[in-house]
Order: C-alpha cells, then sequence, then structure tokens
C-alpha cells in the first residue's frame, strides 16, 4: 500500500507532469495549478471547451515554465512573478487576483491550435492572493487552493482504475490510462473503490490528507490526454455513471478531493507508504 505516482499540473487543463517527489503545501503540491487559460470575460477556459489544450506538453525548469507543441515548438515563461496590473478571474463561482503573462504566450498558443484558440490569455495566480475552498465539506476547518477546480488534492487509486477498464473492456471498449482523471496522488495496493470508506490517509508519517469530497467527473475525463483529442464519445464517463461508485450521489464519480491537515510543507515521494483512516461509524 504506496504512493504509486506524484502528478502536478501546472497550466490547469494542460499536460501533467510526473514527479518521483514532490513538495505537498496546504494549497496542494508546489507548482499545481498556478496558471490557468482565460477568454475575453476572464473566465477560465479548459478542456471542457477546448480538448486541444491536452496536446501542449509541460515542463519546469529552475527558472522558467515551458510549453511546448508539435505545431509551434516551445515557449518559456518565467518562474518570477511578472509586472503587471491585478485583473480578477474567475474559476467557476469563484473570482480570483491573477497576473496576465505577455501577449507573445497568447500567440503561441494560436500558432499550436489554431483560430480555436483566438482571444485567449494566460494567467498566473497572484501572491498574496488567498482562494478559500468552499465550507460545506470542511467540517469547520478552512482550507484554500490555487487553480484547482476546487480542492488542494485529488487523490485515485490503481484498484479503482482496474475496476473501470474491466468494465470498459466488458462491453468491448478500450481501457484507459489513469491520465485521463488527473490525480495529483496516485495509490497502489488497494481493492476497487476502498477510497470511498476512508477518513483520511497517512503518507509514510510524514502528511496526512482529510478526505473531503468524492469527485464527480465531467467530459474531460473522455479526451485523450495526449493527442487533445476524444476517442470514444462518452466514455469512459458514461460506464462510471452506470458503476453507481457513489450509490447515494448522481453522476459517475472516481477519486477523493483532499486537504492537507498541516499548515507546515513537507515532501512526498513515490513508493512511500499509505495508511488510510476509514470513516467514522
Amino acid at each position: 500500500m504506496k504512493i504509486q505516482q506524484l502528478t502536478i499540473y501546472p497550466v490547469k487543463s494542460l499536460q501533467g507532469i510526473d514527479l518521483d517527489e514532490a513538495v505537498a503545501t496546504p494549497q496542494g503540491l508546489a507548482w499545481d495549478r498556478r496558471w490557468m487559460w482565460v477568454d475575453s470575460a476572464q473566465r477560465f477556459v479548459t478542456q471542457r471547451q477546448l480538448p486541444a489544450l491536452a496536446s501542449i506538453g509541460v515542463a519546469l525548469t529552475d527558472t522558467a515554465l515551458v510549453l511546448s507543441h508539435r505545431s509551434a515548438g516551445e515557449i518559456e515563461i518565467p518562474l518570477e512573478e511578472p509586472a503587471g496590473k491585478i485583473r480578477l478571474v474567475t474559476v467557476w463561482q469563484d473570482h480570483c487576483k491573477a497576473i496576465a503573462e505577455r501577449e507573445e504566450v497568447s500567440r503561441w498558443l494560436v500558432a499550436a491550435l489554431g483560430e480555436q484558440a483566438q482571444g485567449l490569455c494566460l494567467v498566473r495566480f497572484a501572491q498574496g492572493f488567498t482562494r478559500y475552498v468552499e465550507a460545506d465539506y470542511m467540517d469547520g476547518d478552512v482550507a484554500d487552493t490555487h487553480f484547482a477546480d476546487g480542492y488542494p488534492y485529488l487523490v485515485a487509486t490503481t484498484g479503482s482504475l482496474a475496476a473501470l477498464n474491466e468494465a470498459l473492456e466488458a462491453q468491448g471498449q478500450d481501457a484507459v490510462p489513469m491520465a485521463r482523471f488527473r490525480p495529483n496522488i496516485v495509490l497502489d495496493g488497494f481493492e476497487a473503490w476502498a477510497e470511498n470508506g476512508w477518513q483520511a490517509l497517512d503518507i509514510d508519517g510524514a502528511a496526512r490528507l482529510t478526505f473531503r469530497k468524492p469527485c464527480k467527473r465531467c467530459t474531460i475525463i473522455t479526451v485523450d490526454q495526449r493527442l487533445g483529442a476524444i476517442p470514444v464519445a462518452s466514455e469512459p464517463l458514461a460506464t462510471l455513471v452506470k458503476l453507481k461508485t457513489q450509490p447515494a450521489l448522481k453522476g459517475g464519480y472516481f477519486g477523493q478531493n483532499a486537504t492537507l491537515d498541516q499548515r507546515a510543507e513537507t515532501t512526498l515521494r513515490v513508493g512511500a507508504a499509505a495508511a488510510p483512516v476509514p470513516l467514522r461509524t
């Protein structure tokens, strides 16, 4: 029972970066969801509207975020926050302070993806701004995050993926990789859907994650996370809905949203032992 994979997504809805170790902060793994694309109304744009975003590669150096695409080559964005006017951008119902990257980045995106990307701007989460997690599932606790959909961490298990793929293959569909679900932490050695019965997760005595809310999935899981295209319309979402992994809830659920209990940073490593804390009965 261990961590099999650690992944960060520096730019919301672009490709992730798999790491051997990652710094866990209260806002999520270091550099996770620090940037995102917005439209002319300053509203976030993801693979829901533009699946081709998944075809953009992402890397981090000591000094820069590097985006790459077969049609446009590479472009570097310095990690140091640029000088610029703070703007308000929207993620779901949240208004966040952000700073726009230079216009050259927007032109690069159009070169990569074509006219469908016209008018989009890359923004970064402004230092010093706090975006609080919704209080409804926090049991009186307080947490904050960057541009993630709602919570700092998303945890999934290989056992649950295996069960979903078994159901897909039984219907003549192809199995899907874990990348479809864009988790931060992937656990190995647990039975399918075991995570739905956990209150928290202790990692190697170094960190505790509290599970806050099962993750309801959307059409993003139908997107091939390397090609930026949808191979089979509605799958694996339709099969996930049929599995009723959360019987009391409508929709398809895979993975658990979580927060880090401690405020201090700690390092998580692939291979670290993971011990679940069962839900109170």
